[in-house]
């Protein structure tokens, strides 16, 4: 008694907290129709790798009612997630293997299709397929259910088709029998006499949309036959690649330049966000330099350094408080402001703090105490290696990034961190234009029209919050791994409080993406970035400050950073291959350098097709 009583509160609550009543908003599992509320669909979904299924009905077949639900989201879905995990998720739900219908159980007007018919009319066949394909049998006269004696190609149509056709202005008055040709003219049968064409008039389409109903895309080949060149039955091909990697690796820099490599635009929103991170970016450099000059004072003062002795008429040579990092009361007042509003919250200065502090910032940049604190920037770690891109076109740079116009250019928009997407994903599709005659990689397979590449980036900070986000790309063709190869001697603190080598970090990450089973049997391309930096910090800091690197032995006949680059290639595709048994591709990039980006990208297919 209690368990039918639990099984009858299911009905109507969810099936996981048993809560809620035939009121609440639920998800549906697409194959054991259970229902979960907005509390709990994700416990029990899952990353949904093939769409809304339990995690126990992954790889299970759709339930067949459902399949007019496939692809189209909730209204719970689009408010829980965001937009691209939400198109993610039905695009999953749409093309796995798992949710396609079986062949054996695929009819055409009657008659059970074979293998080679099914592979005719497409893997995914949706309302409307190329005309006079030989499938199937004869078209039935009760093939779509209609009650209005109107006869199209010998099928009863249905009431919302005969105002269609009504609109179009076809004379159905009667029980006339149309055929109606694959171009939208038709005729009466019997007669050779073309009445009218259906699409004609624009509004048509706009009908048919209103009443849910079927119509051609714009590029439609009637005939079906080909268009430019290339068959109608023929179907793209759309090769993902996913690009991964620790942060400051340069996953965004490669993206940016691939979006402006492809020619793919910056939508509005992606400006506006570009350009309020430069001006935040610039700011937060001055709060890190001028943080470093009151470092430097205060060594200076302190005796760590040495005092400035004060020798001016009237002084008696006594040692004042002076030094060469000291700044004048007026911007002393000032950065002591900016630094307490920064610390606080930087954003409370945008947009209409800037141009107050705009002729602050300009006087600040030409003070002596602060081109000494700037000559020492390698000194400061937190600013990063960008910011000199940006800092040495002041004083202008600043008024010029404060203007409501300021467009940033194609350098601007590479050298400027921290551009991601605030869902954690970015994602772009491109196709290869034809190949230089100084590329030495074959483009035959880059430049086929019927191939499109989709390039997907997840920001690092997801990675290490959650590596169910891994669950997502279980349909990539390609993993594309970042590594800097300067941050050998970098560290930063993780999460539990320890300082960590960040060639380490990007070691163990790599690690933990190879093995994780989404990627089992993957193929991956490492990526190594910055080799420009390395050339100048190799001289300096030798390779051996990492641990993974102690056996690190240079040889005289290459470069110190051509064989250090080498050699770190070396030992992560011997890692790889003591994981997986195979071999890993890799390629060395210098991520504001497009040639090479445009190089790396063009081997990524070209490892596909020698791996498969």
């Amino acid at each position: 008694m209690e368990r039918e009583a639990v099984m009858q509160r299911k009905k109507s609550s969810c099936y996981l907290c048993l809560k809620g009543n035939w009121f609440t908003e639920k998800e549906v599992c697409i194959v054991c129709d259970a229902k979960y509320c907005s509390n709990c669909v994700l416990r029990a979904m899952g990353s949904m790798p093939e769409g809304r299924k339990c995690i126990t009905c992954t790889g299970f077949r759709v339930d067949d009612s459902k399949r007019g639900t496939l692809g189209k989201c909730s209204r719970m879905l689009k408010r829980m997630l965001t937009e691209m995990e939400v198109k993610q998720i039905m695009r999953s739900e749409l093309s796995c293997n798992a949710n396609q219908l079986m062949p054996e159980r695929v009819f055409v007007n009657g008659e059970l299709l074979s293998q080679e018919q099914l592979l005719i009319i497409g893997r995914r066949p949706c309302q409307i397929i190329t005309p006079h394909l030989r499938v199937g049998g004869q078209l039935m006269r009760n093939a779509s259910n209609g009650n209005t004696s109107v006869l199209i190609n010998n099928r009863e149509i249905t009431k919302r088709e005969l105002c269609m056709f009504q609109l179009s202005g076809m004379q159905c008055e009667g029980q006339p029998h149309f055929w109606l040709s694959a171009d939208g003219s038709y005729q009466e049968e019997g007669m050779k006499c073309i009445k009218g064409c259906i699409w004609d008039k624009s509004r048509i389409k706009l009908f048919c949309s209103l009443l849910s109903l079927p119509t051609p895309p714009d590029s439609v080949n009637p005939c079906g036959g080909e268009v430019n060149g290339v068959n109608c039955c023929e179907k793209k091909i759309l090769c993902k690649l996913l690009l991964l990697g620790e942060q400051n690796s340069g996953t965004s820099t490669i993206y940016k330049q691939a979006k402006l490599l492809f020619k793919v635009p910056f939508s509005e929103d992606e400006r506006r966000n570009i350009k309020f991170t430069i001006l935040r970016n610039l700011y937060r450099y001055i709060g890190i330099l001028l943080e470093g000059r009151e470092r430097f004072e205060e060594e200076i003062l302190s005796g760590k350094g040495k005092r400035q002795v004060i020798d001016e008429p009237g002084s008696s040579g006594q040692i004042d408080d002076k030094t060469m990092y000291t700044l004048s009361p007026r911007l002393k007042a000032f950065s002591d402001r900016l630094l307490k509003v920064m610390a606080s919250n930087l954003e409370a200065i945008f947009p209409y703090g800037t141009s107050e502090y705009a002729p602050f910032i300009e006087e600040l940049w030409r003070d002596p105490s602060f081109q000494s604190t700037y000559n020492r920037r390698n000194e400061l770690d937190s600013l990063p290696r960008v910011a000199s891109y940006f800092l040495e076109r002041l004083p202008s740079q600043v008024v010029v990034i404060s203007q409501p116009d300021y467009e940033p250019s194609d350098m601007d928009i590479l050298y400027a961190e921290g551009i991601t997407s605030t869902n954690g994903l970015s994602c772009m599709e491109y196709s290869f234009p034809e190949s230089t005659q100084n590329s030495s990689i074959d483009s035959s397979n880059q430049n086929d029209p019927l191939v499109r590449y989709q390039l997907i980036r997840v920001d690092p900070k997801c990675l290490v919050e959650n590596y169910e986000w891994l669950e997502m790309f279980e349909d990539v063709d390609l993993v594309l791994f970042c590594v800097s190869l300067t941050c050998y001697d970098e560290f930063f603190e993780d999460s539990r409080g320890f300082l960590t080598n960040k060639m380490l970090a990007s070691k163990q990450l790599f690690e933990n993406i190879v093995i994780h089973p989404t990627f089992d049997l993957k193929n991956f391309l490492l990526i190594l970035n910055k080799y420009n930096m390395l050339e100048e910090k190799i001289e300096q800091v030798p390779l051996t400050e990492c641990d993974w690197f102690c056996d690190f032995n240079p040889v005289i006949n290459m470069s110190l950073a051509q064989y250090a680059s080498h050699y770190v290639a070396l030992k992560f595709k011997t890692l790889f291959n003591s994981l997986t048994g195979c071999e890993l591709f890799v390629s060395i990039v210098n991520a504001l350098e497009p040639e090479t980006v445009d190089e790396a990208l063009r081997y990524a297919p070209v490892a596909c097709a020698l791996i498969n």
